[in-house]
């Protein structure tokens, strides 16, 4: 083998590897930036507090919903469909890592006549931004 083709067949090789490395720093960078974060969400008369019906995080963050409510209460947290139900006297939690950016509502399920329900209003929203 040729000297020269040796040389750029090792450049490749270590640029190949360079990049690699610098994607796992980047993750880990990335990943490192994330928080856990708590926010406490009380339901009375099926609406939430106006300074908690907007959530703000960031992609990749953990978060942590401490819901309680005077009466029986199933959320449903839309475009990561999770769904919880919250019974009164005590506190439901609803964690989940924040993937997918944009605007996500938890809206009530409201039982119709038959066994099938349909959602009420918003009680939340919360937004996800790109880190």
């Amino acid at each position: 083998m040729r000297r020269g083709a040796s040389l750029r067949s090792l450049r490749s090789a270590f640029g190949r590897y360079a990049l690699i490395a610098a994607a796992i720093s980047s993750a880990a960078a990335s990943s490192a930036r994330a928080e856990e974060l708590t926010f406490v969400l009380r339901i009375e008369n099926a609406r939430v507090p106006a300074n908690m019906r907007l959530i703000r995080v960031k992609q990749g963050d953990v978060v942590k919903l401490q819901m309680s409510a005077d009466q029986r209460t199933i959320l449903h947290l839309h475009g990561y469909d999770i769904e919880r139900t919250v019974e009164p006297g005590a506190v439901t939690d609803l964690t989940f890592t924040a993937r997918a950016t944009g605007r996500f509502p938890i809206e009530p399920h409201i039982a119709n006549n038959g066994g099938s329900h349909s959602h009420g209003e918003a009680l939340v929203t919360i937004e996800v931004y790109p880190r």
